[in-house]
């Protein structure tokens, strides 16, 4: 089945639910789907990859009530179809479990697909400004005054590498309005000397608990801000109204039904983010299973009572209780941030040896370690025990491996002081990690989360992070196929919007270590000396994984009779065409507890 094969929606059997449906997209939408009682339907002539334990592939298979009442063959099928069912003809197509992201951050998101967007691209200086000054030029209205807000500037992908980025690159714009520009890591920002201002920043503010503010060498502020140092501009920002947040879910929604996203965390949730998706809830134009991790700063982890209360109250007050066909709300997670990135300049990522830095010509160990971890081990080991006292369970982020070793240093804390109890602790990014604690994520049941397009050579990874972190260290940058081996259980996370919602392109990076061929020879071949994984594996990860990951496994995450129906029907087949390829897969329907959310050309 060729990218050029299938043009039209599926064809259906025509019935009165296949009319039924086609009705309610031309009146009301997929929300109107998801409020419609969900007809009986069959999925006939496929090749059905089920995710099950021996990883079957079957042709058929049957929904009633939202759940998968029958998955086998043709002949099976057959009492299932009746005068009012809708039976889809797959013609071969292939149809797995939709897809379960264990790490995004939606609302931010779909706001970044409204906003000036540096669209994570390679920039030289002057590039960035004439971008930035065509922001300026279209919303002239704005002047003098307003914010402007630019997202997904890929900082680590400056060119020339290394080239200095201060306020003056923002003040050198033709306008008086203060200018903030967010890394797409999410660890850093660039204001310039409006928005220092306003923030009230000088050379005397101190550096926030997890936040650092870089100075030039008169002691001034640069405008570069790392991690919670940034809050002290942001913080100066005018909020989003409610209404902006509920068009930011419903972008975002939008934009992972086209992907084949059937359930999501929230991995960064704060009260709007709530607020707007459980409108959407209550709607009936939620498409999407919404898992949300409520964020605990350092500063409040500092008195883990009084932090996990807090954290309590708001899960109690919006998660939506048992996971049902509909799709709803889920608040059982807890976030919070041990350290930042490996990537230079930021180098904020905690590590057990030093970066290298160049001295007279070559590269060699220096003195920065990066930060503390941001939560000390006592705070730490106290806060994932009341966490989960309280019900809820921990989601870590850790890019360094110092940071990687602490976080699982707490949930050992944890497995001790709850031995037997079914927590579902996970480590996302796992970026870089000691070998010595490759096999601890199988001996303590730690799910890392990995963001599989990160794995492969490009500017982040090779000119701002190969030489900084040294051969050694290098060897292991991304260890999928190193953690896979010592028996860990990988889930999958895109973090957008980190980067873009792509998760067809991460998949492939995930078996192949390779960039896509645009990003030219020096970014050819593999990334690192790790194997990679397979397509079974990238394929579980993404399902029954990150449904274990959600305490959804038993629900989602397979195709399977007594399961929820949540399935997607793509162009192509992910296990038999050529590996480079998976990224040009594109989904033609996609799902939900047996509702259509996505249908392809509609």
């Amino acid at each position: 089945m060729g990218e050029g094969s299938y043009h039209m929606p599926l064809r259906a059997r025509p019935g009165v639910a296949g009319i039924l449906g086609c009705a309610l997209i031309a009146a009301g939408g997929f929300s109107g789907l998801v409020r419609a009682a969900t007809p009986d339907t069959v999925y006939r002539h496929g090749s059905i990859y089920t995710v099950d334990a021996h990883d079957s592939v079957q042709t058929a298979l049957a929904i009633r009530g939202g759940r998968f009442v029958y998955v086998g063959d043709e002949a099976g099928v057959a009492p299932f179809i009746g005068p009012k069912t809708t039976v889809v003809d797959l013609h071969g197509r292939m149809v797995m479990p939709g897809l379960v992201d264990g790490h995004m951050h939606p609302l931010q998101g779909g706001a970044s697909l409204m906003k000036c967007n540096l669209n994570y691209l390679q920039l030289t200086v002057q590039r960035m400004q004439a971008m930035i000054q065509d922001c300026l030029d279209a919303t002239r209205s704005k002047e003098p005054d307003a914010w402007l807000e630019v997202v997904n500037w890929f900082q680590e992908g400056m060119v020339p590498a290394g080239v200095a980025t201060t306020r003056t690159v923002l003040d050198e714009l033709k306008t008086q309005r203060p200018i903030i520009v967010e890394s797409s890591f999410g660890h850093s920002s660039l204001v310039n000397s409006r928005a220092i201002a306003i923030a009230g920043l000088t050379a005397a503010t101190p550096d926030p608990l997890g936040g650092k503010i870089a100075h030039d060498v008169a002691g001034n502020p640069t405008g570069l801000l790392d991690d919670a140092a940034q809050d002290l501009v942001s913080d100066k920002m005018p909020a989003p109204t409610a209404e902006d947040d509920l068009r930011s879910a419903k972008a975002a929604l939008d934009a992972m039904r086209k992907q084949g996203i059937t359930t999501f965390l929230d991995a960064m949730a704060v009260p709007p983010a709530l607020v707007a998706f459980s409108r959407l809830q209550h709607e009936g134009a939620l498409t999407a299973r919404a898992h949300f991790a409520l964020l605990i700063t350092p500063p409040e982890g500092r008195d883990p009572v009084v932090a996990t209360a807090s954290v309590a109250a708001l899960a109690k007050q919006y998660d939506g209780g048992a996971i049902e066909a509909k799709p709803g709300m889920t608040v059982r997670n807890v976030k919070l941030f041990l350290d930042g990135v490996i990537s230079a300049p930021a180098l904020s990522g905690a590590m057990l040896q030093p970066y290298f830095e160049a001295v007279d010509g070559h590269w060699a160990a220096g003195k920065n370690r990066g930060p503390e971890v941001y939560f000390p081990a006592p705070i730490l080991r106290a806060l994932l025990i009341d966490v989960v006292a309280a019900g809820l369970e921990p989601h870590m982020h850790a890019d360094g491996d110092r940071a990687v070793h602490e976080g699982l240093d707490g949930i050992q804390a944890l497995r001790t002081a709850y031995p037997g109890k079914d927590v579902r602790a996970a480590i996302a990014h796992d970026e870089i990690v000691d070998p010595a604690d490759f096999a601890r994520y199988r001996q303590l049941n730690a799910i890392p989360v990995l963001s599989f397009q990160w794995e492969k050579r490009a500017s982040d990874t090779v000119d701002n992070a190969e030489e900084y972190l040294g051969p050694a260290r290098f060897k292991y940058m991304e260890p999928a196929g190193f953690l896979a081996a010592a028996g860990a259980r990988i889930a999958y996370g895109s973090d957008w919007p980190v980067d873009p919602l792509d998760e067809w392109f991460a998949l492939k990076v995930g078996v192949t270590r390779t960039n896509a061929p645009q990003a030219g020879p020096k970014y050819a071949g593999r990334l690192s000396e790790d194997v990679g994984l397979s397509r079974a594996a990238v394929l579980r990860a993404i399902t029954m994984n990150s449904s274990y990951e959600l305490h959804q496994d038993t629900l989602t995450g397979s195709i399977e009779v007594g399961k929820l129906a949540d399935l997607i029907v793509l162009d192509r087949n992910v296990l038999t065409i050529p590996a480079d390829d998976i990224a040009n897969v594109r989904v033609l329907r996609t799902v939900v507890g047996g509702a259509v959310v996505y249908l392809d050309g509609k």
